[in-house]
């Protein structure tokens, strides 16, 4: 069975957010990201792989030519399967626990990195702002590698979401308390800025506690660090006072 030409334009209009919500369908690319959904619960719709010999015991499998998949695939260079998993309803907010929530995040590579940090640390929800890249956007799907099928995502409004919660809230920032420094608590959200503008003023009026990661190179002239390399730093720190 080849690919048809429903199935190339359903499965390229997907590099969209509006027809990825219209169509409740994200696109994963891969071997190991893939088994990484098949084993989670995400409903898969369709696999296209060019050899369905690890995939038998799934019904919805086409084979297809390495020359579709090239047509269908967003990598320079396809991994033999490409599959439309459904994207889930809405899960409700966590209140407790340590949570990560961004701020306007824009960029899909470092959102798909804080997602995979997410799960290595145990962090078992991030809170995205509105504006927050889309985790369903192929690139986020592919540098989380897999890891978005382990962290519940919620999209919502920061600061309704600060306001409701209990925990004390940290904010990383340039001026902030020397997090080596810090009398961190196990449980908290770690609000994380924007890779431009940092964290916006309406969200750092409801911040209890500010944090920054100090530079130790002679001559201090580093502007900042990538969001997602701050973010580890920030996760090891907090996740060491539970070990």
């Amino acid at each position: 069975m080849s690919l048809s030409k429903s199935q190339l334009k359903t499965i390229t209009s997907l590099n969209q957010k509006k027809y990825r919500t219209a169509h409740h369908l994200f696109v994963a690319e891969g071997t190991k990201i893939v088994a990484e959904f098949l084993n989670s619960n995400f409903e898969l719709e369709q696999l296209f792989c060019v050899d369905n010999a690890s995939y038998k015991n799934l019904e919805k499998v086409t084979e297809i030519s390495e020359t579709e998949l090239k047509k269908i695939s967003v990598l320079v260079t396809p991994n033999n399967v490409l599959a439309l998993f459904k994207i889930p309803s809405a899960t409700a907010s966590i209140k407790s626990g340590f949570i990560v929530a961004l701020d306007e995040i824009n960029d899909p590579g470092n959102l798909g990195a804080i997602i995979r940090l997410c799960d290595w640390f145990g962090v078992d929800q991030l809170v995205c702002s509105t504006n927050t890249a889309d985790c369903f956007n192929q690139k986020v799907v592919q540098s989380s590698m897999g890891s978005l099928a382990r962290v519940s995502i919620i999209y919502t409004v920061l600061e309704d979401y600060l306001q409701q919660s209990n925990l004390p809230k940290y904010a990383a920032m340039m001026d902030g308390e020397n997090v080596y420094k810090s009398n961190l608590p196990e449980n908290a959200v770690l609000v994380m800025g924007n890779e431009a503008n940092g964290i916006r003023e309406s969200v750092l009026k409801l911040i209890t506690n500010t944090i920054s990661i100090p530079r130790f190179g002679a001559l201090k002239q580093t502007e900042s660090l990538n969001v997602a390399t701050a973010t580890a730093i920030l996760l090891s720190e907090f996740k060491r006072i539970g070990v």
